[in-house]
C-alpha cells in the first residue's frame, strides 16, 4: 500500500465533506471524556462516528455521511468512499408543509423547513436516525445486508433505505415523501454524458448510466462502467419523475407529488443536474406507517478481468447472476426481501453486539461501525462455462485496497482485514486466497516469495508476471501461509493446503532463508519506510515456519513436520537474543536499536493458530511495557513516529496478558472513532497525541478490528 491518494471533494458541497475540528491538544484531551454524543445535538448511539455508511455493499456502492464535528442527515450531502458527492435527497410533506430529511438540497423558487435530527444509531449493517418533521417523527433506516453465509445475496451490490413516519402529537396527519438520486451515482467525472431510463410496473425503476462505457476503467476511484439503480415499489400513490435537480424537487415541495415524466433530453452529469425522483402519498397517518422503502444500486457486468494461464484473462461477474437473468429480476427479489433482509439484519446485529460486547461495550461499537466497511471493499464473482452458463462452483472474491492504491487482492490488505472474514464465513477468505493462489500455480509470477496483490488497479487482476509488484516478501509469504492454515483450523477443510502445498513450501522455504534475519525491505506499514532486521517481521516469518510444519501435519508428512518444527523452534531462540532491548523490558522495533520499539502485533498469529511457538514471557513483557509508552489516543506504530494504525493495535490487545492492557487498546480505539476530528469513513492511521487522522480513510483492514472475537 504504497501511497495515499487524496480526492477533491465536489464543489457543489455546501459543507466540505473534508472539514475538521482543529483543538489544541488540551481540548481534545478533554473530548475523551465527554459523554457519548456529547459533541452533537441529537441522542447518538452508540456514539457519533468520522462517517455513517449509508450504502456501503462493493468497492463502487459506497455512500457515505460525513460527520466531522457531527452533521444531520440533512445538513450534508452523501458522499462517495472519496468524499466526492453522491447527490442523494430527500423530502417530506406534512399536512402541505415541506421539510428536508437527506442531503442539502438547495431549491430556487420553492422553500422548505429541516426536519431536526433527534437521533442516530448504527449497527453492524444499519445506520438508522430520527428527524422530527413539525408534527410527524421520521424514522429513516439505511440497511446494508451483511449476509456472508449467502453468496447470492452476499453478492448484490444493492442497499436499503426505507422512511417510516409517525404522528408525536395523537393527531392524524398527511404524509408524503420523496426521495432522489443523482447521475453522480455513475462517474467519477461529472463533465462526462449520461443517459437515463425509467420503467414502470410492480417496481418503479430509475436507471441511469454514463453515455461512453469504457469496460473496467475508473475515474478518481469511480467506475466507468455498468448502471445505477434507483427503484420503489409501485404502490398505490406512488409517483416519479426524471429531470433537473431544482425542477424534479421543487415539484414536489410545492405539489406533494410528481407527474410521471420523463427527462429525454440526456446530457452530462453536471449539466442542470439531472436527478431520479420517486415519491409516495402515505395518505393520513397517525400511528408509525410501514415503511416506504428505496433500494439503490449499482450493477456492472462483467465485474473483474483476471489472469488466467499463459497471459490470457477471464471476464468473471458477480455471484448473483447464477440466479438472476436481469437486473429488473434482481430488484423485484431485493425490495420484495426488505422485511426478511431486515430481520436477518437485526438477528446479525444482535449476535455481533452480544460477542463483542462480552468484550467491552467499546469494542462493541467499534466492531459494529467496521464491518460493512470491511466487506464492502469486496466482491463474490463466478466465471462462465463454455456454453455460456455461470459456473457457480468457481468462486474467487476479490479486494479493491480502498484509499491507499487501489491494487486488487492485496495479500497485506487481506490479512488484518482476515478476522472478519473468519468470524463471519471463513470461504470468504479461501475464495479470496484463491485467485492468489491460482494465479501464482501457472508459473507466471517468477520470484519466489508471494506476490504482493492480483493487480495494481482494481478490477484488473492481470497479475505481475514481470515480478515487479511491491515487494513484500517475508510480510506476503507468511501471511499466505498463516492465513491458509487458520482457515484450514477453523474449517476442517483441507482442500486448498493440499492444492497448493509445493506453493506453500517454496514460500516457506523462502522464509528460512530471509526471515531470522530479515533483509531491508517493507512491511504492510510501508508508509513507514524500509528497515533492516525487523523484528516484528522475523515473528511473521518464523510463525509462517511453524505454520508449514502443522500443515504438513494435516497432510500426513511427517518428516517436513518435524524439519519445519525444529527450524522454527531454533529462529525463536536466537531471536529471543536478536530482538531483546539492553534494558530487558521491551522488544526492539530492529535488532540492535535497544532505543526502538513497535506494536509487536504478529504475536497474534502465534495465539491464532494455538502454536505456543513464542514464550509467555515475551507477551508479558509487552504487555508492561505498552502500559508505560501510551499517548493520550494510544499506543504509536513505532518510534519512528507518533501515530499508529487501529487495525495493529486491536490485534495487539489480542495479545495482552491482562485486561488492562488489552482494554487500553480497545478503548484508545474507541476514542479515535468517537473524537469529532475527522469525516472520513473509518481511518486506520491517526496521530496517537491528538487524535488527528493521517490520511487512509474506508479501508477494508478494519476487518482487522475483528481479532478478539476469532481467538
Amino acid at each position: 500500500m504504497p501511497d495515499t491518494r487524496w480526492t477533491k471533494t465536489h464543489s457543489r458541497s455546501l459543507v466540505s465533506c473534508t472539514r475538521m475540528i482543529i483543538l489544541s491538544f488540551f481540548t481534545a484531551f478533554c473530548l475523551l471524556f465527554a459523554t457519548a454524543g456529547a459533541a452533537v445535538s441529537w441522542i447518538a448511539t452508540p456514539f457519533n462516528p468520522p462517517s455513517f455508511p449509508l450504502a456501503v455493499r462493493t468497492p463502487y456502492l459506497s455512500a457515505w455521511l460525513p460527520q466531522g464535528s457531527g452533521a444531520a442527515l440533512n445538513d450534508v450531502w452523501p458522499t462517495f468512499w472519496t468524499g466526492q458527492i453522491v447527490g442523494w435527497a430527500g423530502l417530506v410533506k406534512i399536512d402541505g408543509k415541506p421539510f428536508s430529511f437527506l442531503g442539502a438540497p438547495n431549491v430556487p423558487g420553492a422553500t422548505f423547513a429541516k426536519a431536526a435530527q433527534k437521533s442516530s444509531l448504527f449497527t453492524s449493517t444499519q445506520s438508522v436516525f430520527v428527524l422530527s418533521a413539525g408534527p410527524v417523527d421520521l424514522t429513516v433506516t439505511f440497511l446494508s445486508p451483511v449476509e456472508p453465509t449467502d453468496l447470492v445475496k452476499q453478492s448484490i451490490p444493492f442497499s436499503y433505505m426505507a422512511v417510516s413516519a409517525a404522528s408525536t402529537d395523537g393527531v392524524a396527519h398527511s404524509v408524503q415523501v420523496y426521495s432522489d438520486i443523482s447521475a453522480e451515482w455513475v462517474s467519477g467525472d461529472n463533465s462526462l454524458m449520461a443517459n437515463w431510463t425509467t420503467t414502470t410496473g410492480n417496481i418503479i425503476t430509475h436507471q441511469v448510466q454514463l453515455t461512453t462505457q469504457n469496460i473496467f476503467t475508473e475515474v478518481n476511484d469511480h467506475t466507468q462502467y455498468g448502471s445505477a439503480f434507483y427503484s420503489t415499489a409501485n404502490t398505490v400513490g406512488a409517483t416519479f419523475q426524471s429531470g433537473a435537480d431544482v425542477t424534479v424537487r421543487a415539484q414536489f415541495i410545492n405539489n406533494g407529488r410528481l407527474p410521471n415524466t420523463k427527462d429525454t433530453a440526456f446530457r452530462a452529469v453536471s449539466n442542470n443536474w439531472p436527478v431520479f425522483g420517486l415519491a409516495h402519498d402515505l395518505g393520513t397517518i397517525t400511528t408509525a406507517t410501514a415503511p416506504v422503502v428505496y433500494s439503490v444500486g449499482h450493477i456492472r457486468d462483467p465485474a473483474i478481468k483476471y489472469i488466467v494461464a499463459n497471459g490470457a484473462t477471464q471476464s468473471r461477474s458477480l455471484f448473483f447472476w447464477s440466479q438472476f437473468a436481469t437486473a429488473a429480476d434482481l430488484i423485484t427479489s431485493f425490495l420484495g426481501d426488505f422485511s426478511a433482509a431486515l430481520t436477518r439484519a437485526k438477528a446479525f446485529d444482535s449476535k455481533v453486539n452480544s460477542d463483542a460486547g462480552k468484550i467491552s461495550a467499546d469494542y462493541a461499537s467499534i466492531v459494529a461501525l467496521s464491518i460493512r466497511q470491511a466487506l464492502g471493499a469486496t466482491e463474490i464473482t463466478i466465471s462462465k462455462n463454455s456454453n455460456g452458463s455461470f459456473n457457480a462452483s468457481d468462486v474467487i472474491v476479490f479486494m479493491k485496497e480502498i484509499s491507499s492504491d487501489g491494487n486488487v487482492n492485496t495479500v497485506d490488505v487481506i490479512f488484518p482485514a482476515w478476522p472478519v472474514l473468519l468470524y463471519t464465513n471463513p470461504a470468504l477468505g479461501k475464495y479470496l486466497l484463491e485467485g492468489l493462489f491460482r494465479y501464482q500455480a501457472t508459473g507466471q509470477y517468477p520470484n519466489k516469495w508471494s506476490v504482493h496483490d492480483l493487480g495494481s488497479s482494481y478490477p484488473n487482476a492481470l497479475g505481475h508476471n514481470d515480478g515487479n509488484d511491491e515487494p513484500m516478501p517475508v510480510e506476503e509469504s507468511g501471511n499466505m501461509i498463516i492465513m491458509a492454515l487458520s482457515y484450514a483450523q477453523k474449517t476442517g477443510d483441507q482442500s486448498q493446503l493440499k492444492q497448493y502445498s509445493a506453493l506453500l513450501d517454496q514460500w516457506t522455504q523462502f522464509l528460512i532463508e530471509d526471515s531470522l534475519i530479515p533483509a531491508n525491505q517493507i512491511s504492510t506499514d510501508d508508509f513507514a519506510g524500509s528497515l533492516a532486521n525487523q523484528t516484528n517481521l522475523a515473528i511473521k516469518g518464523i510463525i509462517g515456519i511453524k505454520a508449514m510444519s502443522e500443515i504438513f501435519q494435516l497432510l500426513g508428512n511427517p518428516a517436513q513436520t518435524a524439519n519445519y518444527s525444529s527450524i522454527a523452534s531454533k529462529f525463536v531462540t536466537q531471536w529471543q537474543t536478536l530482538s531483546a532491548s539492553s534494558s530487558g523490558q521491551h522488544l526492539t522495533l530492529a535488532y540492535g536499536n535497544s532505543a526502538s520499539w513497535g506494536l509487536s502485533y504478529n504475536l497474534f498469529a502465534d495465539k491464532l493458530l494455538k502454536l505456543n511457538l513464542f514464550p509467555t514471557s515475551v507477551y508479558n513483557m509487552q504487555t508492561a511495557w505498552y502500559k508505560t509508552v501510551a499517548q493520550p489516543f494510544g499506543v504509536p506504530l513505532d518510534t519512528r513516529h507518533t501515530y499508529t494504525k487501529s487495525d495493529w493495535q486491536i490485534w495487539t490487545a489480542g495479545i495482552m496478558t491482562d485486561t488492562v492492557a488489552r482494554d487500553l487498546f480497545v478503548s484508545s480505539v474507541k476514542k479515535w472513532a468517537s473524537d469529532g476530528l475527522s469525516s472520513q469513513p473509518f481511518g486506520d492511521w491517526y496521530e496517537t497525541t491528538n487524535g488527528q487522522p493521517e490520511g487512509f480513510r474506508a479501508r477494508p483492514v478494519v476487518g482487522g478490528h475483528l481479532a478478539l472475537l476469532i481467538l
